[in-house]
């Protein structure tokens, strides 16, 4: 009995050390067969598994670096260069109010220099009303300065300071007429009192027309470039380095840059400027005529033989337009939304450019054509067309 148990146990004994011999044969089987030769092999346990490993950074292409190195390097470039040509100008005016008496009010504003006899260009709406005016050179210079010029429809004055000549660096002046719309632009200022602050765009549009309280402005840059309060005057720069526009106003709900902003163009510049600093005004080109501008719907009511163009309501006497032969409305009609002057010359083109709003006659003197020179105008009288011959003459003050 005894014998037939130890029978049993060691039968017992056989079978299972038999079974680990297979389990530990199976385990390296399995082992190999996933190790192939010149594979890895599993990482160890506890090692950071592939999955969870961080992918490796794509190189920049040398190229790309390169250009982006360039760009860079102009806008270095056109900062050291430009920055001493841009001041900071503060004015102090006095307004009198009824409880308080005298009350001082302080602004601040940009401006550069336009040549080393002192002459500092800056907008108009900077300086207007001010009682005293000093500059700021980049050089910590403070001087007081003179207003030379001004000329409130282009927003533009110059002022004089004086100090030696070698602190003065003149700023070149581009030309307006070659800028596209997605070139960069560089403007530098004072924005909150922060000097020669610089911000970088593009060129967002051309020719926009701003309407001012009086007056079109027209022909004006659009850019992107940050413009904020104190960046007034500052100069908008293309990548050479040259004035190409003057910053002069935003559009903002908040009163700070949303990315909408707007230069005074070079070429106005430098049609103004020379005038200002030889006569302290700018003398503008004048027909001496008012006009209505005809709609399609206007044109049927009334039976005009155009949809478009300016109606002539008044020609002043002795004006350019009077001496050419313009006429004005010879009668008024009484409606219910007013009155309506009728028979006038009826104005379609200037120089072969099509009108049809007043905005853009203004605008084509202002920016095309100087007192003293000729226009041609396209009218329609009595129903056939004619031209007339014009000399502009110089728009009288107020």
């Amino acid at each position: 009995m005894r014998r037939a148990i130890w029978l049993i146990l060691a039968g017992i004994l056989l079978f299972v050390g038999g079974c680990a011999i297979t389990t530990a044969g199976a385990l390296l089987w399995a082992r190999s067969a996933l190790t192939r030769p010149g594979e890895a092999t599993l990482p160890p346990p506890g090692s950071p598994s592939t999955s969870s490993s961080s992918p490796t950074p794509t190189p920049i292409p040398p190229g790309v670096l390169s250009e982006a190195r360039a760009l860079e390097a102009a806008f270095i470039s056109v900062y050291r260069r430009v920055s001493p040509s841009v001041v900071h100008i503060t004015t102090r005016a006095t307004a009198f109010d009824l409880l308080r008496g005298p009350v001082y009010q302080e602004g601040t504003g940009s401006g550069f220099v336009w040549d080393t006899e002192g002459h500092i260009v800056t907008n108009n709406h900077v300086v207007e009303g001010a009682d005293q005016i000093e500059v700021i050179l980049a050089d910590g210079t403070t001087a007081s300065a003179t207003l030379v010029g001004a000329d409130a429809y282009n927003d533009l004055a110059v002022l004089r300071i004086r100090v030696p000549r070698e602190k003065l660096i003149p700023v070149t002046l581009g030309d307006s007429s070659q800028l596209q719309v997605g070139q960069w632009v560089i403007a530098i200022g004072n924005p909150f009192g922060l000097d020669r602050t610089m911000t970088v765009g593009v060129i967002s549009a051309l020719g926009r027309t701003l309407e001012l309280s009086d007056r079109p402005l027209g022909e004006v840059i659009q850019t992107d470039a940050a413009i904020n309060p104190g960046n007034s005057g500052g100069p908008l720069l293309d990548l050479d380095g040259r004035v190409i526009g003057i910053n002069t106003a935003i559009r903002s709900p908040s009163g700070g840059s949303i990315g909408i902003g707007f230069a005074i163009p070079v070429n106005t510049i430098r049609r103004v400027v020379p005038e200002l600093i030889a006569r302290g005004r700018y003398p503008h080109p004048w027909l001496g005529a008012s006009f209505f501008e005809i709609t399609p719907a206007f044109a049927q009511a009334f039976r005009l033989p155009v949809d478009h163009g300016l109606l002539t309501v008044q020609v002043v006497p002795g004006s350019p337009a009077d001496q050419a032969g313009l006429r004005g409305a010879s009668q008024r009609v009484r409606t219910r939304f007013g009155d309506v002057f009728l028979g006038g010359d009826i104005l379609t083109a200037i120089d072969d450019r099509p009108l049809r709003r007043v905005d853009e006659l203004v605008i084509y003197l202002e920016n095309y054509k100087r007192v003293g020179e000729t226009v041609t105008l396209s009218i329609i009288r009595d129903g056939r067309p004619m031209t007339l011959r014009v000399t502009l003459g110089e728009r009288p003050p107020g």
